[in-house]
């Protein structure tokens, strides 16, 4: 596992904690700890062997054990428990342009949505309009952005 892999994971985990609705400390610290790990110029490996995983900015005592836990085992208990917690397909909400982790849990909590198709057809139908913050522009927005993503 390189760092790039290890950075993609701490994205991973902070939009689960965002769509959870965990406090932003939280979800801020670990997007910190994935630019970090991608902008270094320290190999991951030799960091971890020398016990020098918190010399990389962002990275504390958690966030050290966490890399070390992937990079022994080559995986996570933590981000298991997360996506048992909150349904790894929401993370797919995300491509749409304008659709953060707020948005996502939004559909998820109060509307059952978890994959783009259901979100495509609930928009289709107008049933986002009753859920806060959403109106007509917002759902046609939602609709050529889904478009956007399937032209890909």
């Amino acid at each position: 596992m390189d760092k790039q892999e290890l950075a993609a994971i701490f994205v991973r985990i902070a939009d689960l904690l965002e769509i959870k609705g965990e406090i932003p400390f939280k979800t801020v610290a670990y997007r910190n700890a994935a630019e970090s790990l991608r902008t270094t110029s320290e190999d991951i490996r030799m960091l971890q062997r020398e016990g020098r995983l918190k010399e990389i900015p962002g990275v504390g005592d958690a966030i050290a054990k966490k890399i070390d836990e992937l990079l022994t085992t080559g995986k996570l208990d933590f981000l298991v428990r997360l996506e048992s917690e909150v349904p790894p397909s929401l993370l797919e909400l995300l491509q749409v342009p304008g659709l953060g982790p707020r948005k996502a849990a939004l559909f998820w909590k109060q509307a059952n949505i978890t994959t783009l198709a259901q979100l495509e057809e609930a928009a289709k139908a107008g049933k986002l309009r009753s859920l806060p913050g959403i109106g007509e522009k917002s759902e046609a927005r939602l609709l050529e952005g889904i478009e956007s993503i399937k032209s890909k």
